[in-house]
């Protein structure tokens, strides 16, 4: 039984998806700066004070013309969630 509920635990505690999705995509050339802006919620609360917006990776990267953007969401044991937004242009 203590075997059973070691590898459960091992389970679990290897449960995790990471999803990257296209949200946007301009007319504009792909242009050669990233920048990335992210938060981290765990129980569905972003503690962090985090910002996952695309302004703010926008400016982060120095981007002044957005050509694609695109969002990040890695999830643990579904408990705790990062998401990032990546934002490329020029």
């Amino acid at each position: 039984m203590k075997k059973i509920f070691i590898l459960g635990v091992m389970a679990l505690a290897m449960v995790s998806c990471t999803v990257t999705m296209p949200v946007n995509a301009t007319s504009n050339e792909v242009g050669s700066k990233t920048g990335t802006a992210s938060t981290t919620s765990i129980l569905g609360l972003h503690l962090d004070g985090g910002d996952a917006s695309i302004r703010t990776a926008a400016k982060k990267g120095g981007i002044k013309k957005i050509s694609t953007v695109d969002f990040k969401t890695t999830n643990y044991l579904f408990l705790i969630g990062q998401y990032e937004t990546i934002v490329t242009g020029n």
